[in-house]
């Protein structure tokens, strides 16, 4: 079993995943822009790849306990965990703060998933979720912080270089770092240069690379049910320091304004941390790339709250 991310990683998982995972959809946006749509993949969002090939690989090495797995999640990690576990036939325990969206824990229902809802802050369902696999037995997954996990998600840039050839740029939102240190370690095999997108106010990786190395940052923007990772991953951190990675930040306001255009403009509905890889692109000062994909990354939202912000017409209108 894979320990170490690196690019064998994500090739090991890749094969794993094969057949289970929808391949993602490119599709064009702006001149030399496209979207890479994985939105659509199963669960909503890309976490559906790092939970299948944690789970499998799991299940593969013969350890994969009768109590199943058990994660802390703000909500796409724990609906992909679960999603996994049913395909396993194993249980699925999943903590979540009390404030996550109600779409999301009722979809985690939807999947046989038991959820607990603990404390306000992503920490405090983690520190649950700790408790409970020392006394279940369960097998402790985690959002993003993990190598399985991690090369799971990074089977995404391989997809979208094969859809985009010459593909040059891949801009992705980093919450925790899961998504952008699978990316990274792929593109960097790869040449292809990434953007690492957070919101101001949910600036973990941004944070770390000024430190250099992880530290604790507070989380407070539109897009923290799913971008609020109080601490990027080690294996994030050491991914942008390789090397051809940009940090970005974007104020709330900007995402909020992404997130709107894509509805406007192509019908697209996406929550409003995948609306963040696309709100540094378009605050971008010159161009990023001559090919560039953005990843959109999930879509576990409410669409009702575009008609709030003025972006989704009523019915009948």
């Amino acid at each position: 079993m894979e320990l170490q991310l690196d690019y064998a990683a994500v090739r090991a998982a890749a094969d794993r995943i094969a057949g289970a995972v929808r391949p993602v959809t490119v599709a064009p946006g702006a001149e030399g822009v496209w979207y890479a749509l994985e939105h659509l993949q199963h669960t909503g969002s890309f976490k559906a790849r790092g939970a299948r090939n944690f789970l499998a690989a799991h299940h593969a090495a013969g350890t994969l306990p009768a109590a199943g797995v058990t994660i802390a999640s703000g909500g796409n990690a724990g609906l992909a965990c679960a999603w996994a576990a049913r395909a396993q036939s194993v249980p699925a325990t999943v903590f979540l703060p009390a404030n996550a969206p109600r779409v999301k824990v009722e979809r985690l229902r939807g999947y046989g998933a038991e959820v607990r809802l603990v404390g306000d802050r992503y920490a405090e369902a983690l520190a649950a979720c700790e408790e409970f696999a020392a006394a279940s037995g369960a097998l402790s997954s985690h959002a993003y912080d993990h190598p399985l996990i991690a090369a799971g998600a990074g089977t995404l840039l391989d997809e979208i270089r094969a859809a985009l050839p010459g593909l040059d740029t891949v801009v992705v939102a980093v919450g925790g770092g899961g998504l952008f240190a699978g990316v990274a370690t792929a593109a960097r095999e790869h040449g292809v240069r990434v953007i690492a997108a957070e919101p101001e106010n949910c600036r973990a990786l941004n944070a770390a690379l000024a430190a250099g190395r992880p530290v604790d940052v507070a989380v407070n923007s539109v897009a923290s049910d799913s971008l609020g990772a109080t601490r990027a991953s080690a294996d994030a951190v050491a991914a942008a320091q390789e090397g051809n990675v940009r940090s970005v930040l974007v104020p709330d306001e900007a995402i909020t304004a992404a997130r709107r255009a894509l509805w406007e403009e192509h019908r697209i509905v996406v929550e409003a941390g995948a609306a963040t890889a696309l709100a540094a692109l378009r605050g971008a000062p010159e161009p990023l790339g001559v090919r560039v994909a953005v990843i959109l990354c999930g879509a576990n939202t409410d669409p009702g709250d575009l008609a709030a912000s003025g972006g989704l017409a009523a019915p009948g209108a």
